[in-house]
């Protein structure tokens, strides 16, 4: 179980550098969805990671920095539905 919470979290922090070289490099936008599910899933990587190895202070700003992510991806997908959705008068 040890490897596999040290891989997730090697996975997630290599997530996160990778959508953070690709904002600064400017090949992904900072708001666009593939960002921030990158950033999520990073988040959540290393969230599990830090909790399982007592680093509870990272363990909380990954909490808190998942907790961003799901709510920017929630907020993009509820706009994408409410332009999918078209008004008959």
């Amino acid at each position: 179980m040890s490897l596999f919470v040290d891989l997730l979290g090697w996975a997630g922090a290599g997530a996160m550098l990778y959508g953070y070289a690709m904002v600064s490099s400017s090949r992904m936008a900072g708001d666009g969805m593939p960002y921030q599910t990158i950033n999520l899933v990073g988040a959540i990587a290393l969230m599990v990671n830090t909790a399982c190895h007592s680093a509870w202070p990272s363990a909380i700003l990954n909490v808190v920095w998942g907790a961003i992510g799901l709510t920017a991806v929630t907020r993009m997908i509820m706009t994408r539905n409410k332009k999918k959705t078209v008004s008959v008068p």
